[in-house]
């Protein structure tokens, strides 16, 4: 009797929990029916990295991958890929931009979110805090636009400043390879500035107030207020966004770099996502560029749990 007692409670309990709060989990329907729809069910087709190439037959019908003598071999796309010295450029210009990438853009909206904090003056704080992530709305398109207007080695703006003011040669930015990818990051840089700024602002915000008015007891300066008191009462935020970034480290711009690259610059412009796209949409091999994705997205997921793991370890709190 006691159990069939205690099961009636706790069913009394649910069904006053689903009464008052049905409408929340109502809501997070349709969200979860675009994930199953657009995220699940089309990982059905990651099985083509392990077929034939053929886009003719059914998914089901199509054989399974072989290697040049005939045989079976599931795994045959994935060592086309590896050997492919395309796939190996593409790979390593990844690894290269996404680490200049999180070396110069991820230290970069913390910096400018402290400044803006000490600003006493709302309205400048406000102006410049809405001019910094406007670029944020701009597509890559626009931007390479702006980008061959503003470093073209006769008429850009900035080679004229540089020649003009500093009797500079002009510089070739965007058709040489080491002005490029310096180009390319700094552009990066000033899109996503301003807008993940805004996440460190709020963290900010919830920093407790006391604790600034202690270290002016102190005689803390703002200097030593900005690394003893904000920069720990935002470490948390800090370090999710330092693994997600982690997480997305072989996971390069598209746009980006479809914009900005040219056939001078192609060595080093060539990227995983394009590779992806050239060898899966233009040259019609949907097998090697499935393989390739694969590829790129169980290294983003080891480079996740890998750094997840790691600032567990030291200490802080992880995604989970």
């Amino acid at each position: 009797m006691a159990t069939i007692s205690t099961k009636r409670t706790g069913w009394h309990k649910f069904t006053v929990y689903m009464k008052r709060y049905w409408g929340l989990y109502a809501m997070l329907l349709l969200p979860m029916l675009f994930f199953i729809v657009f995220r699940y069910m089309p990982m059905v087709n990651m099985q083509i990295a392990f077929r034939q190439n053929n886009i003719i037959l059914p998914i089901w019908e199509v054989p399974w991958a072989t290697d040049p003598d005939g045989s079976t071999n599931i795994l045959a796309n994935f060592q086309r890929v590896i050997e492919h010295p395309p796939f190996v450029n593409a790979f390593r210009n990844t690894v290269v931009f996404s680490v200049l990438d999180l070396l110069a853009g991820f230290p970069a909206p913390i910096i400018l979110a402290l400044l803006l904090n000490e600003l006493k003056f709302k309205r400048f704080k406000r102006i410049t805090q809405t001019i910094s992530y406007m670029p944020h709305f701009l597509s890559w398109i626009i931007i390479s636009g702006l980008a061959v207007s503003l470093f073209a080695p006769d008429q850009g703006t900035v080679n004229v400043i540089l020649y003009d003011w500093f009797g500079m040669e002009p510089i070739n930015f965007l058709n040489r390879e080491n002005s490029w990818i310096a180009t390319v990051v700094g552009l990066g840089v000033w899109r996503s500035l301003g807008w993940n700024t805004i996440i460190y602002l709020a963290a900010i915000t919830n920093v407790n107030p006391e604790l600034y008015e202690a270290a002016d007891m102190d005689g803390a300066s703002r200097l030593r207020k900005m690394w003893h008191v904000t920069l720990p009462g935002i470490r948390p935020v800090i370090v999710i966004l330092l693994i997600l970034a982690i997480g997305g480290i072989m996971g390069a711009d598209f746009d980006r770099f479809l914009a900005l690259r040219n056939p001078l610059v192609a060595r080093v412009s060539d990227v995983l996502p394009l590779y992806i796209w050239q060898w899966g949409i233009n040259q019609w091999q949907f097998a090697m560029a499935t393989a390739a994705g694969i590829i790129q997205n169980l290294i983003n997921l080891t480079l996740l749990l890998a750094a997840n793991f790691v600032v567990k370890r030291m200490g802080s709190d992880g995604l989970w």
